[in-house]
C-alpha cells in the first residue's frame, strides 16, 4: 500500500491490488493540490466530515469514477440525493470491504455543509483508521487534542499518521506532538496548514519536535509506501 498528501487534508491511497481511495478530497480553490479533479481516479472516496473543504470534488469524482462514498450516515444520506453511491457509519464503527477496513473514530470539530445558500449540520466529524495489505493508515480528521487519541495508539499499531497542525480550526503544532506521542505511529504527516493565512505553520519545525525518522514532510503528491 501506497499514501500520498495532496494539500491540506486531502490524501489519496493505492492498495497492492490496485485500488485507489481518496481522503477529503478537496482540489478546486486548493492552491497546494497537484491533482485534477476532472483525472483522478477513485474507487472509494472517504469523508471525514461536511465542511467544503473536505468534501471539495467528492460529488464531480464520484460520479465520473462510479465511487464509493464512505462518511458519516448523516452526510452519506445527503450525498446519496446527489446520486452518489454511498456508506454510512458512526463514530466506532468498523466495516470490512474487499479492498479493506475502514473505522470510523471520534474527532472534535463541526461538520456543516452549505446548501441552497444555507449551513446545514451533517453528522459528526471523524477521522478513519484504514487496515489493507498488513498495514494501517490513520487520518485523524479536523480534530483538537483529546485523550481518546491515547487508547487509538495502544489498541492499534499504526504505520503511518496524518494529523492537522494548522491550529485556529484544529490542534496546533504544539498538541499535535502530543497526539503523535499518544498515536505511537512509525510516521507522521502533519496536515491541514499553509492552505489558508490563518492556519499558517513551519511543519518543519514541527517534525524536528518529534523523535527522529518520525516526522516527514513530503512533497505534495510524493507517495509513502507502506
Amino acid at each position: 500500500m501506497k499514501a500520498a498528501w495532496h494539500g491540506h487534508s486531502a490524501v489519496s491511497i493505492e492498495t497492492n491490488n490496485g485500488t485507489h481511495l481518496l481522503i477529503d478530497p478537496f482540489i478546486t480553490g486548493n492552491e497546494l493540490s497537484d491533482l485534477d479533479a476532472e483525472a483522478v481516479e477513485a474507487d472509494v472516496i472517504l469523508l471525514t466530515h461536511a465542511h467544503a473543504d473536505h468534501v471539495g470534488d467528492t460529488v464531480q469524482i464520484a460520479k465520473r469514477n462510479d465511487s464509493l462514498v464512505i462518511a458519516n450516515v448523516e452526510l452519506a444520506d445527503y450525498l446519496a440525493t446527489q446520486g452518489l453511491r454511498t456508506h454510512g457509519m458512526q463514530m466506532g464503527g468498523k466495516r470490512e470491504f474487499d479492498f479493506g477496513t475502514v473505522k470510523m473514530t471520534r474527532a472534535i470539530h463541526g461538520s456543516s455543509l452549505e446548501i441552497d445558500g444555507k449551513p446545514f449540520t451533517l453528522g459528526l466529524a471523524a477521522g478513519f483508521l484504514f487496515t489493507a495489505d498488513g498495514k494501517t493508515l490513520f487520518h485523524a480528521g479536523d480534530t483538537s487534542l483529546f485523550s481518546d487519541l491515547s487508547l487509538i495508539g495502544r489498541l492499534h499499531d499504526i504505520e503511518l499518521a496524518f494529523i492537522p497542525i494548522g491550529d485556529n480550526f484544529t490542534m496546533g503544532p504544539e498538541d499535535a506532538v502530543l497526539a503523535a506521542e499518544w498515536l505511537k505511529a512509525k510516521q507522521v504527516v502533519p496536515v491541514h496548514y499553509n492552505t489558508f493565512e490563518l492556519i499558517k505553520q513551519d511543519p518543519e519545525k514541527f517534525i524536528q519536535q518529534l523523535p527522529e525518522g518520525v516526522g516527514v514532510v513530503p512533497e505534495i503528491g510524493e507517495p509513502i509506501r507502506l
